[in-house]
């Protein structure tokens, strides 16, 4: 790479299945809620407690009993859909690695959810492999700061458009990796936040995507 010194890659909804927002939806409608792009914008990549509080207001009831219901949610929800590793995030973490660019994951989860999911993938990132960011979601300047790198020199890869959001906010590069499903909201989100590269499957980064994001970071022009 001739300018990114980094690649900042999420773990839920990029490296590994997304089990997050299909149990939000579940959770808001069967209290009678209404699961809106303005909602899920709203849950998405935000501090567990504050996403409780904003549901909360919705929903009624105490955010920290939403919390704990929206956890036993998903628990058995991964029963029925098991956390897995995404087509093509081995290969994508090859590529990362090829490239001589350091590579962190991160999530809302604590490290133990990394290690358990991707601890056989521990030498493909640089340390300390992975950043809980629930304390500070989305986390694009806290991470780039923990680097000690300047925004430009920072790619990050998600699958939700507050991210998007915060990265162009920050003249970040961002590549996003939306959901594909027709119930959900994010791809269109990350258009309207001006992302220029989006991608439906994770074998689409790759080295020419990469060195062309490498490119516009050298230009200045990661973001329309």
């Amino acid at each position: 790479m001739r300018h990114l010194s980094l690649v900042a890659v999420n773990i839920d909804g990029v490296l590994l299945n997304d089990s997050f927002s299909p149990v939000m939806r579940r959770l808001v409608e069967s209290r009678g809620g209404t699961y809106s792009p303005r909602l899920e914008r709203e849950l998405l990549s935000q501090p567990q407690l504050a996403a409780a509080r904003r549901a909360a207001a919705e929903l009624g009831g105490s955010p920290e009993q939403l919390l704990r219901d929206y956890f036993a949610e998903r628990e058995a929800y991964v029963r029925e859909h098991p956390v897995h590793l995404l087509d093509g995030a081995a290969e994508l973490l090859a590529t990362l690695r090829s490239l001589n660019v350091r590579t962190v994951c991160y999530g809302g989860l604590e490290r133990a959810h990394f290690d358990r999911h991707l601890g056989r993938y521990a030498d493909c990132f640089d340390a300390p492999g992975y950043v809980c960011t629930n304390d500070f979601r989305p986390g694009i300047h806290e991470i780039t700061e923990l680097f000690a790198l300047r925004a430009d020199q920072v790619l990050f890869i998600d699958d939700v458009a507050r991210v998007a959001e915060a990265a162009r906010d920050n003249g970040v590069a961002f590549i996003g990796h939306p959901a594909d499903s027709e119930h959900d909201f994010q791809r269109q989100m990350m258009i309207e936040a001006g992302a220029r590269h989006i991608v439906g499957s994770l074998k689409e980064i790759d080295e020419t995507l990469l060195r062309t994001v490498d490119g516009e970071a050298v230009a200045g022009s990661v973001w329309r």
